[in-house]
Parts: C-alpha cells; sequence; structure tokens
C-alpha cells in the first residue's frame, strides 16, 4: 500500500523512526540500527504502508549528509593533532585497514568477485563504525582508557581513508563523469586540478568573506557561505569525476586551523545530523529481505569470515605494537563489526553500477548484523579478560585520572574585552587550560596575537555549547557586555549543563539579580567592584587599617552588598 499524502507519509517516517531510535538507545545498540530498522519498516519491501518507492531518489539526496559528515572531519583533521597521534593513527590504523582489507579481499576473491572488486569490498568492510564504538565507550567510561584511546587512534585513521576509497569507487565506474576510457594521467591532472580550486577557494576567498559577514554580526549570510562553499566544493569534485564527499573533506581541511572552526561546526552539525538519519533511513528502506534470505548460508557465512578476520587481525597488529593481551582483545572486539560508513561506499558503489544490487544488499545485511553483534563482542572481551591478569587497570585509571583531571581543569570563557583579557592572563600565569570565545573578529585576531585560544563564536548558541563540550569544563566565565547575551547563554548552560558553575560580569545590581535567576553561580556588578576598590583604596590613603579595610570588603561581599544597596537604589 502507498500512501501519496506527502504529509502523511511524513509523520509516518517520523513516528517510526522515533519509536525506533528510542527503543534501539534503550536498548544500547545505538541510533543507527535503529534509522535502519525504521528504514526498513517504512521501505517498499516491507509488507506494510511505505514511504516511496524511489528510494535511490532518497538516497541521492541525503548523501548530502555524507558531504557535511566529511565536511566536519576535516575541520578535526588538524595536522599537529595527528602528528601527536601518528604511530597509533599511521601505523596501527593504517597496518589494520591494508592488512584485514587484503585478507577479506581474498576471501571475497573466493565467491567469483574480480580482483579490483574484492579489494575495494575488503577494505569497505575493514571500516569499523566510529559512531558506534565511541558511544559504547562513553557510555562505558573507557574513552579515556588505553584500548579506547587506541581504538580511537584507529578510527581516526578510518575515517581519513573513507577519502581516497570514495575517490575510488568512480574511477571503478564505466558510468561516471570518469571512466576507464580516460586516460589515468588524465584522470590524475583533472583531479589535482580540482584539488587546487578548492584549496585556493577555501584559503583566499572564503576566509575573506566570512571575516566581512562576521563584522556585520550576520549569521545568516556566515551559515549560507559556509554551506555554499562545502556543495561548491563537492561539486567540483564531482565534476572531476570523484566522490563529492572528497571535496567537502579538502574544504574542511581548509577551515581546520581557522579561529572561525567551532562557530562553523556549530552551525553544520544539526543540518548533518538529520540529514546522515535520512541516509541511514534510506539505506534501511534498500535493504530487500526476500533477497537476502535467498542465499542464508552465504549470509551467515560473510558474517563470521568477516567478523574472524577483523578480530584475529586487530588483535596480532596490537600486540606488535606493544600493546597487552586485554588490551589487544578489547581493541578487536570494539572494532570488528563493519562501520556505517561502508553505507555509504556501497551505496556509491551501487549507484554508479560497481556493485550489483545482490552485493549490496549482501554488504548491507552483512554490516547491519555485526553491529548489531558488537555490544555482545564487548560483554564477550569483559568476560575473557577477566580469566587472565591485566597489569593495565591500574595505568588505566591513571590515564583516565589525568585526562579527566585536564578537561576538569578547562575554563571556558566568554568574551575577549579587556575583562576577557584580563582573566585569560589570569588564568595563563597560573597554568589552567581555557579556552575564549567572542563574536568580533577584531577580538578573535588580538587574542591569537597574544597567543591565546580564542575563537569566534556566540557563547550564547546551544549548538556551540555542545561541540565545545561544556559539561565537561569546571568553569565558565562570562566576561560579555550584553545583558540579553548573558542571559542566553546561562539559560542554555544551567538546562543543558546544570553541574556546571557560571560566574558572570554584570554592569550592577540589577543585572546582577537576572543573571543569577537565569541560573549563574555568581554575578559580580562592575560599577559596584570598581566603586569599592577605589573606596578600599581611600580608606587605605586615610591610614585606616589594610586588615580593617579587608574585612569591610569581605563583608560587603559576603552580604551580597547590602551596606552599598539601599544607597545605590537612592539614586
Amino acid at each position: 500500500m502507498h500512501l501519496d499524502t506527502f504529509l502523511f507519509s511524513a509523520l509516518l517516517l517520523l513516528l517510526v523512526t522515533s519509536v525506533a531510535v528510542a527503543l534501539f538507545k534503550h536498548l544500547g545498540l545505538g541510533s543507527v540500527l535503529g534509522l535502519l530498522v525504521a528504514g526498513i519498516v517504512v521501505g517498499p519491501y516491507s509488507p506494510g504502508p511505505y514511504v516511496t518507492e524511489h528510494v535511490e531518489d532518497v538516497r541521492h539526496f541525503t548523501e548530502l549528509g555524507v558531504v557535511l559528515l566529511l565536511f566536519l572531519i576535516g575541520l578535526e583533521m588538524n595536522p599537529g593533532r595527528l602528528w601527536d597521534m601518528r604511530r597509533e593513527v599511521f601505523g596501527l590504523g593504517s597496518l589494520q585497514i591494508l592488512l584485514s582489507g587484503l585478507v577479506i579481499a581474498l576471501y571475497m576473491s573466493l565467491h567469483d568477485y574480480d580482483l579490483m572488486l574484492s579489494l575495494l569490498i575488503g577494505l569497505t568492510f575493514a571500516l569499523s563504525s566510529t559512531a558506534f564504538v565511541l558511544q559504547l565507550l562513553l557510555e562505558r567510561g573507557e574513552i579515556a582508557s588505553r584500548h579506547g584511546t587506541t581504538a580511537f587512534s584507529i578510527l581516526l585513521m578510518q575515517d581519513l581513508a573513507i577519502v581516497p576509497l570514495l575517490a575510488v569507487v568512480p574511477i571503478l565506474s564505466d558510468t561516471g563523469p570518469l571512466s576507464a576510457e580516460v586516460p589515468l594521467w588524465e584522470q590524475i591532472a583533472i583531479v589535482i586540478g580540482m584539488i587546487l580550486v578548492v584549496w585556493g577557494m577555501g584559503r583566499y576567498l572564503l576566509p575573506y568573506a566570512l571575516n566581512k559577514l562576521a563584522i556585520q554580526g550576520n549569521r545568516e549570510g556566515f551559515l549560507l557561505v559556509v554551506m555554499l562553499a562545502v556543495f561548491l566544493s563537492a561539486w567540483a569534485m564531482d565534476q572531476a569525476g570523484l566522490s563529492m564527499a572528497l571535496g567537502a573533506f579538502v574544504m574542511g581541511m581548509m577551515f581546520s586551523g581557522s579561529s572561525y572552526r567551532l562557530q562553523i561546526q556549530a552551525f553544520i552539525e544539526p543540518y548533518k545530523g538529520l540529514l546522515m538519519s535520512l541516509f541511514f533511513v534510506a539505506v534501511g528502506m534498500s535493504i530487500d529481505f526476500a533477497s537476502l534470505f535467498q542465499e542464508p548460508l552465504t549470509f551467515v557465512q560473510h558474517i563470521i569470515a568477516i567478523v574472524a578476520i577483523k578480530l584475529l587481525v586487530l588483535f596480532l597488529l596490537a600486540l606488535a605494537f606493544g600493546h597487552s593481551k586485554d588490551i589487544a582483545m578489547k581493541v578487536s572486539f570494539y572494532l570488528a563489526q563493519g562501520g556505517e560508513f561502508g553505507f555509504v561506499l556501497f551505496g556509491s558503489a551501487v549507484t554508479l553500477q560497481v556493485i550489483d544490487d545482490r552485493t549490496f544488499i549482501m554488504a548491507v545485511g552483512v554490516i547491519s548484523a555485526t553491529m548489531l553483534m558488537t555490544p555482545l563482542l564487548v560483554r564477550l572481551s569483559d568476560t575473557l579478560s577477566q580469566h587472565h591478569e591485566s597489569r593495565t587497570s591500574g595505568d588505566q585509571s591513571a590515564d583516565e585520572t589525568d585526562e579527566h583531571g585536564e578537561a576538569g581543569k578547562r575554563v571556558i570563557i566568554g568574551g575577549y574585552g579587556r575583562v576577557g583579557h584580563t582573566v585569560a592572563v589570569l588564568l595563563h600565569t597560573s597554568g589552567v587550560p581555557f579556552v575564549v570565545f567572542d563574536t568580533r573578529p577584531d577580538r578573535v585576531a588580538q587574542g591569537k596575537q597574544d597567543g591565546f585560544p580564542v575563537f569566534y563564536g556566540d557563547i550564547s548558541h546551544g549548538d556551540l555549547l555542545d561541540t565545545v563540550d561544556v559539561g565537561r569544563a569546571s568553569l565558565v566565565v562570562l566576561t560579555i557586555d550584553n545583558g540579553p547575551t548573558a542571559l542566553r547563554a546561562i539559560s542554555h548552560m544551567r538546562n543543558a549543563f546544570p553541574h556546571v558553575p557560571i560566574i558572570s560580569r554584570a554592569r550592577d545590581l540589577e543585572a546582577c539579580g537576572h543573571l543569577v535567576s537565569a541560573g549563574a553561580t555568581h554575578a559580580f556588578p562592575e560599577i559596584l567592584e570598581s566603586s569599592l576598590r577605589l573606596g578600599a583604596i581611600a580608606l587605605q590613603m586615610l591610614d585606616v587599617p589594610r586588615d580593617n579595610v579587608d574585612l569591610l570588603m569581605r563583608g560587603v561581599r559576603n552580604d551580597n552588598y547590602d551596606l552599598v544597596k539601599d544607597d545605590a537604589k537612592k539614586r
């Protein structure tokens, strides 16, 4: 039964996805599987009502979510960060992809796939689920453990490997803009030319445009220009015959060192989340279980073989890189599943007719099943680790304490005017890590010149607060001289992160009252504090003992300025 009413179809989609995501999150299986199941339910291959028969068109549109996702990955790929993790990212991560991919490719070649296609399938199955694994690590409080950081390093390399893998798919296709008829040197020249165009646009043109819009305070224009840059770079790569996501990734890399990076990420994240959710739904709608269960033995055989290969390769590589058996086992069990990027790669491959529908259905089914198995595999690794001594648990706890301790001392400052600069200098002198946000590009530039981590960003923007992980900060200091903005920021933070203390600057006692009512832990009236400081100096110059002056000032502050409040009201 096909429902032609667009509104009813939208309601059906929202209802099913909401229930499925809530259920799978509750079961600890992650939202991705929930979205896949929702897609299966509302897809044309289900026995009940379905949203649309044009699944391929839906999948093409939702690939924009993949474009935004690769752009955000590019934003995170700061060369300095990669260099610090270079051994495990480029060493362990690269070897895991290559060795797992080669062994899986050898296995796939036994099923009548040609060499190049087997290699593509093998390398794709070698990837794991970044979103799935990191969510499990966070829920179990193991993100800072040794196996957590090792798993993250491998996942980081896998994210980087997406780019060349996506670039290879159109080259293998006879239907894409570039095919085997085009000489390889010409393909490479076109690719390099397009990368240079995107690089030039991201290096010179866009920073100038964003700086002008930031000075004007034009948030809508800022967002639109960023989106234009992402999709323009994606279009350029698509015209060169490569994946759209490659262009988005390069553009993201261009902004990875920019002071606008965090605000751009905050703007893009909601759109990426929505489009990626729709993408997974579209993938689920593509699964034809009737066709899949025509070869049930092959399906189960693929699952067992791929998981076993990844477990063995990961375990041996982790041992070779000096990790204990306990750490190696946990890393291998965490990363034995297929990844969500497999949906992207296989979806692109079936669209360009690199693989047929039968292979696509089988591949998506295998990835979904291995992801479903991951929580069980993790629990199995816990059980196995209890049967032998582990000398790393004490080190892991120390690592977690150190990392959380560093994160716990982090301070977030809103505003880099004269007050914000003073607070930053004091924190820097005391060795306390901090990050500053300001909406004026000239102040951001001054902060960079001062050698401080100052970024462009609106501290009252809820998505920015999520992006910078305010929940793990030990303190937020608001020094902005704008009452409504400060109130919005405090309201967002108090609702989302009620445990984080907030101290704020205020112009007077009335403003203090509003900020405290909104949720500020402390608010300090700038005018009264200046007056108290002036009065204290005057008393000392009149030979009043310093201890008496300090006691008087402390009493005024402890009594919430009651001594001077009435006088302030009379003026």
